[in-house]
């Protein structure tokens, strides 16, 4: 039973344990500005080495297209406008997500939040990442920091499930294409995606592991927070598909883009090898080892295009078109990012955390009676 004034203790003790954390908040900031550099200067210097280890195997007139007509800017023209798309679309995917937990948030809200997310993650030399932003964001629009953490890990979760599955479509499209020399790395990061994605929704969706910190009131709550929204997709199949269709939706739009790029630079590839190769990249990308996935995502392409005829500049520029245009509709977040969050003054105030806290463990003790 709800006791007001239980509660209100609670939230008097936890401000008592955050007034020594923001009393000294400036040692720790001093301590953790050192590594924080330090790992954005290794992933600078992977990015910057592997790239000029494939520049140099690139020969000069391999880079230019050999026909620049005007077909050539509509590919290009039409590979940003459907980058920008996939922006609006991985918004509607998070809002898919936040609905998982009876959060109704307005796309153009979302969007907002995703393009600063998406400005600092790609323009900005900083090192917290966009998903930070976002979640920071999402937290003021929805009045709870552990929802809105949930939200941004599962939205990138689903992920991880749409491009395997797209991998998989492209090999029954052109099964030839398994006979072909390194089409097992696809292959084999396809597979090694969908065994970490097994792992992690096991320990997600179990009361014993994720479950338990559901009820805490500290940072763990966040980890309680994923495990009630995998909990509820588990129990009720129609919001689990919804966020699917939407990552797959979004993950689509992405390889349309890079199809246009791919054209752009006057590189001919089979539909099946687009469907197959491409999102094997997109998710090795993803890996924290490297800036924005700069030379990761180019030596995949030089390794999986190569025996398709592709030469070596036009597989890396195939990569950097492709990070191109994201670099450039990211600068779209730039307004947001500096105007930040505008605040609707239509909505009720947003409770405290202590109350979200409580909202996702009641969350979690019925998603356990369900279970």
């Amino acid at each position: 039973m709800y006791d007001p004034q239980k509660a209100g203790e609670q939230t008097r003790n936890m401000s008592r344990m955050a007034a020594p954390e923001t009393a000294g908040a400036g040692g720790v900031r001093r301590q953790v500005r050192l590594p924080g550099a330090a790992k954005f200067g290794i992933r600078m210097i992977v990015s910057a080495g592997l790239l000029a280890l494939l520049i140099t195997k690139i020969p000069a007139d391999d880079v230019q297209p050999k026909d620049t007509h005007t077909g050539t800017l509509l590919f290009l023209a039409f590979g940003v406008l459907f980058t920008l798309a996939g922006f609006v679309l991985s918004a509607w995917r998070w809002q898919r997500v936040l609905a998982v937990f009876d959060v109704h948030v307005p796309l153009r809200t979302l969007l907002s939040h995703y393009l600063a997310g998406q400005f600092v993650g790609n323009v900005l030399p900083s090192t917290i990442g966009g998903d930070v932003l976002r979640v920071t964001r999402a937290a003021k629009t929805t009045g709870t920091s552990d929802i809105a953490f949930a939200s941004v890990v599962i939205e990138r979760l689903s992920g991880f499930v749409a491009l395997p599955l797209l991998s998989f479509v492209g090999f029954v499209l052109e099964p030839s294409l398994l006979d072909i020399d390194r089409s097992w790395i696809a292959v084999m990061i396809a597979a090694a995606t969908v065994a970490a994605l097994v792992v992690i929704l096991f320990v997600a969706g179990s009361a014993r592991l994720a479950g338990r910190f559901a009820k805490h009131q500290n940072w763990m709550r966040f980890i309680g927070a994923v495990h009630v929204g995998v909990d509820r997709m588990r129990h009720e199949p129609r919001r689990a598909v919804s966020v699917l269709v939407a990552a797959i939706i979004y993950q689509a739009s992405v390889l349309i883009a890079v199809y246009c790029a791919i054209h752009t630079l006057g590189v001919s590839l089979p539909n099946g090898a687009v469907l197959a190769f491409l999102p094997a990249v997109a998710a090795a990308q993803a890996l924290p080892i490297s800036l924005s996935g700069l030379g990761i995502r180019e030596g995949l392409l030089v390794l999986l295009l190569h025996p398709l005829g592709v030469p070596t500049g036009k597989a890396i520029g195939i990569g950097l078109l492709w990070y191109g245009m994201t670099l450039v509709v990211s600068l779209l977040g730039a307004p947001a990012f500096a105007v930040g969050q505008r605040e609707d003054r239509s909505t009720p105030p947003a409770p405290v955390d202590g109350d979200a806290g409580r909202s996702t463990s009641a969350s979690a003790r019925t998603s356990a009676s369900r279970s």
